[in-house]
């Protein structure tokens, strides 16, 4: 059937021409046209299009460099913070350390203190003691003297003066410190 129509335009004596390929004045102008929007493609819309792709690479090349500058930036703060903790940590050990020593310090001074109290009031103790030892002794040889000169009136049958007396009990007091010592 499709060879029918062909056999016909043959018969008529038409030129035989394919009715896939155009006329050759569609080829020509549609070549110039081509040539035309080659031409304004390639001097107007490509320079802007590569201007526009241009601009986007600067764009994310400039991203990409403020990305690695921050990086490199937060890596140095990074290394400043680290730095400062560990001074801060050191400084803090120190100051620990210097506090412990200074408690320490104050600990043996307060014991240094308290030990040079002791020995005062032990020292003030012992010089009441004695005190109170010289005289209870003192009052005591006045008492024995006294009690002696009574008993050896009473012996004797008289009364005796004071150097007399005061020289007796001397004696008599001498020779129970030797008692004493000896025993």
């Amino acid at each position: 059937m499709l060879t029918t129509p062909l056999f016909l335009a043959e018969e008529a004596g038409e030129t035989a021409q394919n009715p896939l390929l155009p006329a050759p004045y569609d080829i020509i102008w549609s070549a110039v046209i081509f040539v035309v929007l080659l031409l304004v493609f390639w001097k107007v819309v490509l320079p802007r299009v590569q201007a526009l792709l241009d601009e986007r690479a600067a764009a994310i090349e400039g991203g990409i460099k403020k990305a690695e500058e921050a990086q490199a930036e937060a890596a140095a703060a990074l290394e400043s913070y680290n730095t400062q903790l560990a001074e801060a940590r050191a400084e803090a050990a120190r100051i620990k350390d210097q506090a412990r020593a200074d408690a320490a310090r104050i600990e043996a001074d307060l014991k240094a203190r308290a030990n040079e109290e002791a020995e005062r009031i032990t020292a003030q103790a012992h010089q009441r003691i004695e005190a109170e030892r010289q005289a209870a002794f003192s009052s005591l040889k006045t008492e024995v003297g006294s009690l002696a000169l009574d008993l050896s009136e009473k012996v004797v049958g008289e009364s005796m003066d004071d150097a007399r007396s005061a020289a007796i009990v001397e004696r008599f007091l001498a020779d129970l410190e030797r008692e004493g010592a000896n025993r």
